[in-house]
């Protein structure tokens, strides 16, 4: 009986032992490869769901080894849920603790200067951060925007183009429409708006998404908001295309006679003065152009079908740039 007692514990030791030696050396070894990956861990999602989302992204060996370190370890219960970017070669400890941590990875989702509305809700919503419908008809709510400080039906110009750092889960359309119009109230608060005190900010925001539009070259933007600003003056009508393209449900790409000649409240052919409101969400240099313009009588300009424009005094010299230019793209057109 000595002899069996001595041999069963003598067994019993050797199975701990190695089943220690196992569970440890699943501890201590780091998953393969180099480089990182992005995981994401729903809401809700227990121990054993989240080893295999691991598992499949080869960062751990989804057996019972993960759920006895989770549960041992403590970290099982402190699971936070968000997308999370994780490196090869880590321990499944070490990857635990970055679950634990809840350091989210963050995406980048830049915004470019001159984006209407409707493109700022495609690029959200394409890229899955948010319901384009739902978006769109949040931004368009008067009450909403007003809780934000705009005292408007749209929040179209005041979504500022940025850069914005997001991450799964973390936002809603709420969210990123207040997250984007802080931002605005922050840069605008930076300018000399005293330059400009007639305008008022919801015009002078209307008048630098025309420019945002109207511009080719950036070094111009001075030079434009000048020849609007003349026009204004004068009261001239702006006529610019942007406007009139704003002003027209499904524009296929392609401006016509028609077109210039269609009533809308955004065709500045046909109305006087600016239209109700921004055509596009602009970015600071177009705002500052306002405030800043260039000294010049110009009252008109031209495309050199460059990015550049031909800026004149008179309707004549504008006209003799059109025709020159105009005939050389037809030119370039036909050839």
């Amino acid at each position: 009986m000595r002899n069996f007692f001595f041999c069963t514990a003598g067994v019993s030791v050797i199975v701990a032992l190695a089943f220690t030696f196992w569970v440890w050396s699943y501890v201590i070894t780091g998953s393969p490869g180099t480089g990182t990956v992005l995981v994401e861990v729903p809401k809700g999602a227990g121990v054993r769901s989240i080893g295999t989302l691991l598992a499949d992204k080869q960062l751990v060996q989804n057996d019972i080894r993960f759920l006895l370190l989770a549960r041992f370890s403590g970290i099982g219960k402190r699971l936070q849920a968000g997308e999370y970017e994780i490196a090869y070669g880590q321990t499944p400890l070490e990857v635990l603790q970055v679950l634990e941590k809840g350091e989210i990875y963050y995406h980048s989702v830049t915004l470019p200067e001159g984006q209407t509305l409707i493109q700022i809700a495609d690029i959200f919503g394409q890229e899955g951060w948010v319901d384009r419908d739902r978006f769109v008809a949040l931004a368009n709510d008067g009450v909403f925007a007003e809780t934000l400080g705009v005292q408007q039906e749209s929040l179209e110009g005041y979504l500022f183009p940025d850069t914005y750092f997001i991450g799964r889960g973390t936002m809603d359309e709420k969210a990123i429409l207040k997250t984007m119009v802080k931002r605005f109230f922050e840069v605008v608060n930076t300018l000399p708006l005293e330059r400009q005190p007639d305008l008022g900010l919801h015009k002078l925001l209307t008048l630098a998404s025309i420019i945002e539009k109207e511009t080719g070259a950036a070094q111009e933007r001075p030079l434009i908001a000048r020849v609007f600003l003349n026009r204004l003056a004068r009261k001239m009508r702006l006529q610019s295309d942007p406007t009139v393209i704003y002003g027209i449900a499904d524009f296929n790409g392609n401006i016509t006679k028609a077109d210039l000649r269609t009533l809308t409240p955004y065709n500045t052919y046909m109305i006087k003065g600016l239209p109700p409101g921004p055509i596009c969400n602009p970015g600071r240099e177009s705002m500052k152009a306002v405030l800043e313009p260039a000294a010049s009588g110009a009252l008109y300009f031209v495309s050199k079908n460059n990015g550049t424009h031909v800026f004149s005094h008179t309707l004549r010299e504008h006209s003799r740039a059109v025709r020159k230019y105009q005939k050389k793209a037809k030119r370039e057109n036909k050839q």
